[in-house]
């Protein structure tokens, strides 16, 4: 298994930029010293701007994307795309992208076979998956099928988490961070950089959209955050305040129904205790939160939600906090 260095690019957020700012952050990551860079067939342009960045340089870097089929023509589709998309003949990493079951040989699915088909052709070099239920990727790891596991990891994560990045190294399977900042819960990038360096095995992917956010984590290529008495309490602090039932951000239970943003408001007591509280008090906000109160308690949400939160109740109290808010009886 190739080694890269301690922070990798995580291209998701470039999708809101220009080619042109996307590919000027991308070059300067590549010159700062990342050389794992991050995307997926999901992440609507994302491919063409890293395609657009690294195309003259290829075998310099490491592209890993991900493909969200479940049959083998989906697979092959998005395969080829992919390698269109990124100007490359072959992938570095190729993801299983959040996989609700573990896809073997002769599951009927013929996923994995294609998998060790185009390895064996020389499209991918590597076989991973991503995952945000946890059994899955405790499944996968230990099948010892695939050479990576992605799968969301911060210092809020549980003992059962912690006992994952241990179980990768023992089965030799690259560990593979997202959400090191719990879906933007998480704003002390020195915190979350020295709890990743403790874990050594650990390659965290930072989500960069703004240049001043990629100076963050290139400066930590040098000068990288040891783990303290302070920012130990610190930590110890946000994990009493965080950890349990919180909405991660992943997006995986939308669409709803009725239009309500569930990703942001089931969590909005969070954030507007950990950002700016205007940036969340706003008309836009406000109606956002509102569209609440057309619940009809259906609980698709629920049922696709990875961590298997509660989700319409959550929505609700978060609805009532927020109202509490806005009428001046909680003070954030």
């Amino acid at each position: 298994m190739n080694t890269v260095t301690q922070n990798a690019f995580g291209a998701l957020p470039i999708q809101r930029v220009s080619e042109a700012e996307a590919v000027h952050l991308l070059r300067k990551a590549y010159d700062g010293g990342m050389r794992y860079f991050d995307t997926a067939r999901a992440y609507s342009d994302s491919e063409q701007k890293l395609g657009a960045a690294f195309s003259d340089m290829r075998e310099k870097v490491f592209i890993a994307t991900k493909t969200m089929a479940t049959t083998p023509d989906a697979f092959w589709s998005d395969l080829e795309a992919s390698l269109a998309n990124l100007r490359t003949d072959y992938i570095d990493v190729y993801q299983l992208h959040n996989i609700q079951q573990l896809y073997q040989p002769g599951d009927g699915t013929g996923l994995y076979e294609c998998m060790l088909e185009a390895k064996e052709r020389g499209m991918i070099r590597h076989i991973g998956a991503t995952a945000h239920k946890i059994h899955v990727a405790e499944q996968a790891v230990e099948s010892g099928l695939y050479e990576t596991m992605q799968f969301p990891f911060s210092y809020l994560s549980s003992p059962r988490e912690l006992a994952l990045v241990e179980s990768c190294a023992k089965h030799n399977v690259g560990f593979v961070v997202m959400k090191g900042l719990a879906g933007g819960l998480l704003s002390n990038s020195r915190a979350c950089m020295a709890f990743m360096n403790e874990h050594p095995t650990a390659l965290p992917i930072w989500g960069v959209q703004r240049e001043s956010e990629l100076d963050e984590w290139l400066s930590y290529m040098e000068d990288t955050p040891v783990m303290d008495d302070e920012l130990r309490t610190f930590i110890e602090a946000d994990r009493a305040e965080l950890i349990g039932g919180f909405c991660r951000n992943c997006g995986y239970c939308m669409p709803c129904p009725m239009d309500i943003s569930i990703k942001d408001c089931a969590r909005m007591s969070l954030m507007l205790r950990r950002a700016p509280s205007a940036n969340w008090l706003t008309e836009h906000w406000q109606a956002e939160m509102a569209k609440i109160d057309n619940c009809i308690d259906c609980r698709q949400c629920a049922e696709r939600c990875p961590y298997e939160l509660p989700t319409p109740e959550l929505l609700r109290e978060n609805w009532e906090d927020y109202k509490n808010v806005l009428a001046g009886k909680v003070q954030v």
